[in-house]
């Protein structure tokens, strides 16, 4: 029988991320009716653990501070190590957060024990603990299993429902690491503002443009900017994350006219992302293999396509739509309009 150890970071609002709660119903699922500890980082941590405290766990550990408001690898590791060498586990799940991809592997390094990130699956059976996850860019899935332990699994965002259940009061162990004086001050944050930013990992949708909108349209003249102002105007109204072909993305480099908001962050498929949102519209996509791989996680898949025979019509969409994108979108953008005064 495993021991499990569920590591979380808070936000700066003390409260919890939605992979957190994702990854509470990882370790009720491998814990089958039984306890498992809660460990918690951040610079405040209790109203974290109350959202919790119904959710099964036979203890709650913490580390807290100020120190411990920012990511940093520092700081973050002596926060888990010491959760971990209070609590002993032989399994330790955590969210595949960017702040604990960056951290956990170190730490079960110091710990003795071996790490696997972007974990999609895992599994408890008469043969042993086994996990899930894929290789070359979504396109092969494997099982593995490990006999070293403790053994840090680090589980992808949108791989287990989240949990939910009614909040209560949690008794926390708060522990002290040493940690010194940090060689990294995290002097700010500088972002995109609200309007600029694109991807959204948190969005219900995803919307995918593709080369088409930049291409010659029905009356022989390309029209860019009306298409950047399109686009642009889905994002806002929806709050939904952008997704690109490699194609559309490259066209600069070619010397083609590009929507300016594109970069290869926002590439989506075999030289992309795979992103996992429950819902996604491809635009003048034409639904290859190359980029259809980086869909192989979203629950709900529509295109738009003049085309027919496009290969999201090949049983890669849900629903195709056969028909201009210019004016899907430009409809689209006016019912989400009547909705919002509405």
């Amino acid at each position: 029988m495993e021991t499990i150890l569920l590591l979380l970071h808070t936000e700066p609002d003390g409260l919890l991320p939605r992979s957190a709660f994702e990854a509470v119903s990882a370790a009720r699922t491998l814990a089958n009716g039984g306890r498992f500890a809660v460990g918690l980082v951040g610079e405040t941590i209790q109203a974290a653990a109350d959202q919790l405290a119904q959710c099964g766990a036979g203890a709650f550990l913490g580390v807290s501070g100020s120190a411990f408001a920012q990511p940093r690898y520092a700081t973050d590791s002596a926060a888990a190590e010491a959760i971990c060498r209070q609590a002993n586990p032989s399994l330790v799940l955590a969210p595949a957060t960017s702040r604990w991809n960056r951290v956990l592997p170190g730490v079960a390094h110091r710990c003795g024990g071996r790490a696997d990130t972007h974990v999609t699956g895992v599994n408890h059976s008469a043969d042993g603990l086994s996990v899930q996850r894929w290789y070359y860019r979504q396109r092969m899935e494997a099982d593995l299993r490990r006999t070293q332990r403790p053994w840090f699994v680090l589980i992808d965002g949108g791989s287990f429902p989240g949990w939910s259940g009614p909040p209560g009061t949690a008794q926390i162990q708060v522990l002290n690491p040493e940690i010194g004086t940090p060689k990294t001050t995290v002097i700010g944050t500088r972002q995109p503002s609200g309007g600029a930013q694109t991807i959204r990992p948190e969005a219900k949708l995803l919307f995918v443009a593709g080369a088409g909108w930049t291409k010659k349209q029905a009356d022989g003249q390309a029209h860019v900017q009306e298409a950047e102002q399109v686009i642009s105007e889905c994002l806002r109204l929806t709050n939904a994350s952008l997704g690109s072909t490699k194609s559309l993305v490259d066209l600069g480099g070619e010397g083609q006219a590009v929507l300016s908001f594109l970069t290869h962050f926002n590439q989506v498929g075999q030289t992309g992302s795979t992103p996992r949102h429950p819902k996604g519209l491809a635009t003048c996509c034409h639904g290859e293999e190359p980029h259809t791989v980086g869909w192989r996680f979203i629950n709900e898949r529509r295109a738009v396509n003049l085309d027919p025979n496009c290969g999201w019509a090949r049983g890669k969409a849900d629903i195709l739509y056969v028909a201009d994108a210019f004016a899907v979108v430009k409809k689209l953008n006016e019912l989400f309009r009547q909705r919002a005064q509405g």
